[in-house]
């Protein structure tokens, strides 16, 4: 019984000798392609280029391409104006209904980041949960027991 060859590929990934020399001509030309950034100077990078559509080894890729993408929220922004526009201490299940409408609006716009968004969703749901624990522990203070006496049944 024969296992039948896979019909995918396997690359190795060659590590560098940094007491080696620098990779020659011939070595490009022999299915290594190199990175395509040049210097001020006009050397040309000697990393290879993995990602064939640019041509760029990961670290110019990343030079290139960190300014064209957007940049993530930053979670020390002071958002307090816009989650919090009247002041409220969230005695009421509706001010924390206003709250998390407002987040997931800050969340959409790209203003708050998913994990800040989770972290404050937690803590109103815990504001949620203790204000269900006072609305429990108030109506037990406030139930009142009639202690009427026994019907005499002789």
């Amino acid at each position: 019984m024969t296992t039948p060859s896979p019909d995918v590929e396997i690359l190795h990934l060659e590590t560098r000798n940094p007491e080696a020399a620098p990779a020659s001509a011939a070595d490009t030309s022999a299915g290594a392609p190199r990175c395509q950034h040049r210097y001020p100077n006009g050397t040309q990078c000697r990393l290879r280029g993995p990602d064939l559509r640019s041509g760029l080894c990961l670290r110019h890729f990343r030079e290139k391409f960190t300014a064209i993408l957007p940049s993530a929220p930053s979670d020390s922004e002071d958002l307090s104006a816009d989650l919090l526009p009247e002041p409220t201490d969230f005695s009421y299940g509706e001010d924390i209904q206003k709250f998390l409408a407002r987040l997931v609006l800050q969340v959409t716009r790209g203003r708050v980041s998913p994990r800040r968004a989770a972290v404050l969703g937690y803590l109103t749901s815990q504001l949620l949960h203790s204000h269900r624990a006072m609305d429990l522990e108030s109506e037990e203070s406030e139930q009142i027991i009639f202690d009427l006496p026994r019907p005499k049944r002789d």
